[in-house]
């Protein structure tokens, strides 16, 4: 498990953008009291979904290039032009602190 931030770091409602060394950004969520980790960038195309709408009564993100949306707890997409699922990882909040499994063994993909 790596720690990404703290929880203080990520808005109710909101998203908070990752950047770690050698690896794609990721997006922490604040959706109802919990937290998600995903990649941050959309699989339609190059864009921060740190930057997209997020709809937290339905746990969705839509992104800003194209409005495509993905169900931010499981990655699926939910609105075309997004096919492609969103990688989804395993969270832990410890003492304040967010916790994700970004390894490749232990990402829990959709």
């Amino acid at each position: 498990m790596k720690q990404l931030c703290t929880t203080h770091d990520v808005p109710a409602g909101g998203c908070h953008r990752i950047e770690l060394a050698d690896r794609p950004p990721l997006a922490v969520f604040h959706l109802n009291g919990r937290f998600y980790v995903t990649d941050d960038t959309c699989t339609h195309g190059d864009a921060s979904l740190c930057d997209g709408e997020i709809d937290s009564d339905d746990g969705v993100v839509e992104c800003p290039y194209h409005q495509g949306a993905f169900e931010i707890a499981t990655g699926r997409p939910a609105g075309a032009p997004c096919s492609i699922p969103l990688r989804v990882y395993r969270v832990e909040v410890k003492d304040e602190a967010i916790y994700a499994a970004i390894d490749e063994t232990e990402a829990a993909c959709p």
